[in-house]
């Protein structure tokens, strides 16, 4: 058994992680960790091969690890992936079983995969993440958990071994509101950051000393924190959320308020910054390139391709010439 931070909760140590991408292979090593057996699957097999060597055990098929484990956490990029996921579970019956998904799908999607679960006995908590891949990593993710609170009790030792922090925010579906309301302030204080960059590389102002000094003051954020270094380095390649995946994300959060009619102007004015981003072949890339969307609408060569300073510039100015 292991004891999670409340002496009251425990859990059996076998954990499945059906999922290896981004969030799910950090989860997993997280998990391995903190001292659970974690069995996992993808159908990726290099990222079955990581879970190996981060001290896990992947498999070859879903069932193979539905078999193996009562508590399975699924990380998948689509409701069709989630369709399948629960379509097989539901095929491997076993007494107890919890389904943690932690998924950004449609309230829709996750109210079918529930319905399916339940008809195999199988109780469902809607968990969606807050935090980025690299935070996934340090285990500086929020959970935000919804659905029944003895499966959420059941679970939470499982949650501290990859999050900093878990909530439970009430009735099934609650976290996938909770997680597009949090997804909104993502996108907007991501463009957000990026434009200040370009302004600050546009007045001449070093940006990793903007980084250090905006943050410590009262205009920062965690995205300006987090993706801060990447718009620095002008580097988006080691991506922690994908441009080409989040636009996914901002599909859903667009649809979910119009259904409530509720006005989101300034998201609305950052989504096609992303869809530049993909239009300029940055869909693999990290959604920090923003900032190089902005920096080409502000004639900022990207770094590499700057002209040199003149002779009348200080060397330190940023400034093209």
């Amino acid at each position: 058994m292991t004891q999670s931070r409340d002496a009251d909760r425990t859990t059996t140590a076998t954990v499945g992680v059906i999922g290896l991408g981004i969030m799910g292979s950090a989860m997993s090593a997280n998990l391995v960790r903190a001292g659970f057996e974690v069995h996992g699957y993808d159908i990726v097999a290099a990222r079955r091969r990581a879970l190996a060597a981060s001290g896990g055990h992947p498999h070859r098929t879903v069932g193979d690890v539905a078999a193996r484990c009562e508590i399975l956490v699924t990380s998948l990029p689509s409701a069709a992936a989630l369709q399948e996921v629960v379509q097989t579970v539901a095929g491997h019956r076993r007494r107890g079983r919890v389904v943690v998904e932690t998924s950004t799908l449609s309230l829709e999607d996750k109210r079918a995969a529930q319905k399916r679960l339940a008809t195999a006995g199988a109780a469902m908590l809607d968990a969606p993440l807050s935090g980025t891949g690299a935070q996934a990593r340090t285990r500086d993710l929020v959970v935000y958990a919804s659905g029944p609170r003895r499966a959420y009790r059941r679970c939470a030792p499982v949650f501290d071994g990859f999050a900093r922090a878990h909530h439970h925010v009430g009735a099934f579906g609650n976290g996938t509101r909770m997680k597009l309301v949090a997804n909104l302030l993502v996108a907007i204080h991501n463009v957000a950051a990026a434009e200040a960059f370009t302004l600050a590389r546009k007045a001449g102002l070093d940006p990793a000393l903007v980084y250090n000094v905006i943050g410590d003051g009262a205009g920062g954020s965690r995205m300006f924190q987090v993706r801060g270094p990447m718009m620095v380095a002008e580097d988006y390649s080691d991506a922690t959320m994908k441009v080409e995946i989040w636009q996914k994300d901002m599909r859903i959060i667009g649809e979910f308020a119009a259904r409530l009619g509720c006005p989101t102007p300034l998201f609305a004015a950052s989504a096609p910054i992303y869809t530049a981003a993909m239009a300029t072949g940055r869909g693999r890339e990290d959604t920090a390139a923003v900032c190089a969307v902005l920096g080409a609408m502000a004639g900022i060569a990207p770094r590499g391709r700057r002209p040199k300073a003149s002779p009348n510039h200080h060397r330190s100015s940023g400034l093209p010439t």
